[in-house]
Parts: structure tokens; sequence; C-alpha cells
């Protein structure tokens, strides 16, 4: 599949749309509510600060893609695919994008961030298929939206690993404590 990345323009109907035609079982919402995502439309959540994007399959809204904190020089992301567009290796492709649109820029990233549930095995295939590097695991550190607790991992890609095509491997276990 080759994906095409398009800035969301506050298209507030093919949000609601979008979030609300697929369940999101790895979010703190497993199903969006349209009042609520109304409300954050509205509030500026999608642009203030941030930089989103529609994941597109032809002329098909496939994704989003919301990267926070984008003014930082660490952004983290979120990234929701539709149901029918999970486990074809897109979720790879936009991560792919993704490096390249931020560390390839006039003020280019120093890291990209990423965190995901322990038990979301797709989007670490997709993270480690495209080169971010598992560095932590974080106990109870997902909440989910009936107060349930899950275990969650961090990712991330490094500009000059991105640079050099190479993966610096993590230290994690070097000293005993």
């Amino acid at each position: 599949m080759m994906i095409k990345m398009t800035k969301f323009q506050n298209e507030q109907q093919d949000l609601l749309a979008f979030m609300t035609d697929s369940d999101w079982p790895y979010h703190v919402e497993d199903h969006a509510s349209e009042s609520r995502l109304a409300k954050t439309v509205e509030s500026g959540w999608y642009t203030d600060r941030r930089e989103t994007f529609w994941v597109m399959d032809h002329d098909e809204k496939i994704g989003l893609l919301v990267i926070h904190d984008i003014d930082d020089t660490i952004p983290v992301f979120d990234l929701r695919l539709a149901e029918k567009a999970r486990g074809k290796g897109t979720g790879s492709e936009v991560l792919e994008w993704l490096k390249t649109y931020l560390f390839d820029r006039k003020e280019p990233k120093i890291r990209i961030e990423a965190y995901t549930r322990v038990d979301n095995i797709g989007m670490r295939k997709a993270f480690s298929k495209s080169g971010f590097v598992k560095e932590g695991y974080l106990r109870d550190a997902w909440e989910g939206n009936h107060g349930e607790l899950h275990d969650a991992l961090c990712y991330s890609a490094i500009r000059s690993d991105w640079q050099k095509g190479t993966l610096r491997p993590i230290k994690l276990n070097e000293e005993p404590f």
C-alpha cells in the first residue's frame, strides 16, 4: 500500500465519522464519543501545539496521525488506523513518513518518542519494522476508560540513527540499578 499524508483542516464531520466508525481497543476510550469529539475539535485540540494529518489510501481517509508538542525538539504522537487498514503495513509506512517529516526539516527534531500498550502487538511490530527502538517498560502506566491499568512500552527514533541508517542499542541493563 502506498499512503499519502494530508494536513488536517478541521474537517469535523470527517473526524467524527472516522473516529466513531472504528473501535480503538488500545486507547483510553475504546469507542469515541461524538459529543466529546466535537468539543475536542472546537477547542483546537488537533491544532494547538500539534500538527494533525490524515493517512490517505487514494481518496479515502484510513488513519489519523497527531504529532503532539510539535514546537519541542522531542515530539510524541498518536496514530490511529481504521480497522480495515490494520495489519497491512500501513503503520510502518506512516512511521517512516513521520521520521522523514520530522528529521528532514529546517529545524529538525532530535528524537521522536512513542508509547503503546504492551498488548498492542501490531503497533509494536510497526515500531520495530520502522526502526524505532524499545527503550522502556512502564508498569501500570496506561489507564483504560473503565479504570483498568495496563503496562506500556516506550519507543523512540533518534535523528542521528536515521541519518546514519543505524540503530544505536540502549544500555538499559549496563548497571544493575
